[in-house]
């Protein structure tokens, strides 16, 4: 059966495929992104991210069976966290009327394994507090000290998955029976990461930061198919994920045990729960 998609960052990367693959499907997908495809939107600011899903909703007849948001930037400026998260979080909040009406609803989005390299905690704080002047500002920080810079990425993205897992559950969206997830991906290779690519010295940076012993880099498809099963009707109860599609990457920089951490306050939250 037939569905209505809308997909932000569709004119390139990750989003062109996706839509691609959704149209051959016999889909209807709705783009979202500078220029090129049906909604020309900015989602860099709000103004833009409001505009376009009133843009979006009106070619979609009101009704959206799924957002896969896939708009994002990589560059070391301030522009970077206003559209990796709020280019999501604000957009998603202005389509999530059109999402409830439909029959089987859901959400995927672009995260990273960037989320967990090292962030600038402030920053993510902020993001999370959906103070957008105040990242902004402490982005402009970051930008100013070469190294510093990169840390706008990751915290972006960081900020993303959390955000995920904080909304997913909520009656806002798990409520009204539309799940949320996040893909993390490993290196894809796409126009975003083709100059870093191209080069010996480029490559060995790369995966030393996510290594990938499965498979090496992947292309775009890899992740497309994901977001197209998470946004399936056959997608009932996957909710407040961040699927991580690296080849591995995750499994080599965190290791075997990513939860004594906080067993201490896992056992908390069970015993109130249960009332001990």
């Amino acid at each position: 059966m037939s569905r209505t998609y809308v997909v932000t960052g569709a004119a390139s990367g990750i989003g062109k495929t996706t839509t691609q693959i959704l149209r051959d499907a016999g889909n209807t997908v709705i783009g979202v992104d500078l220029k090129g495809v049906e909604v020309s939107g900015d989602l860099s600011s709000r103004e833009g991210r409001l505009a376009a899903a009133a843009a979006a909703t009106e070619l979609a007849g009101g009704t959206v069976d799924a957002v896969i948001a896939c708009a994002g930037l990589s560059i070391p400026k301030p522009i970077t966290a206003s559209v990796n998260y709020f280019g999501m979080t604000e957009f998603l909040d202005a389509m999530q009327p059109a999402l409830a009406r439909a029959a089987a609803p859901r959400v995927a989005l672009i995260s990273s394994v960037a989320s967990l390299q090292p962030t600038a905690p402030p920053l993510v704080d902020a993001l999370l507090s959906d103070d957008e002047a105040a990242a902004t500002a402490l982005a402009e920080q970051l930008a100013a000290d070469p190294q510093t810079a990169n840390l706008i990425y990751s915290s972006s993205k960081q900020a993303i998955s959390r955000w995920v897992r904080r909304e997913a559950p909520s009656a806002r969206w798990a409520g009204a029976g539309i799940p949320v997830n996040a893909v993390g991906p490993g290196t894809v290779v796409t126009p975003m990461t083709k100059d870093l690519l191209a080069s010996e010295e480029g490559r060995k940076l790369v995966d030393t930061a996510v290594p990938m012993p499965l498979n090496s880099h992947q292309g775009p498809e890899s992740i497309a198919n994901l977001l197209i099963w998470l946004t399936s009707e056959q997608n009932t109860h996957c909710c407040g994920q961040t699927i991580y599609c690296d080849g591995g990457a995750d499994a080599v920089l965190r290791g075997e045990d990513v939860w004594s951490w906080n067993e201490t306050g896992i056992r908390e939250t069970f015993a109130e729960l249960m009332g001990a």
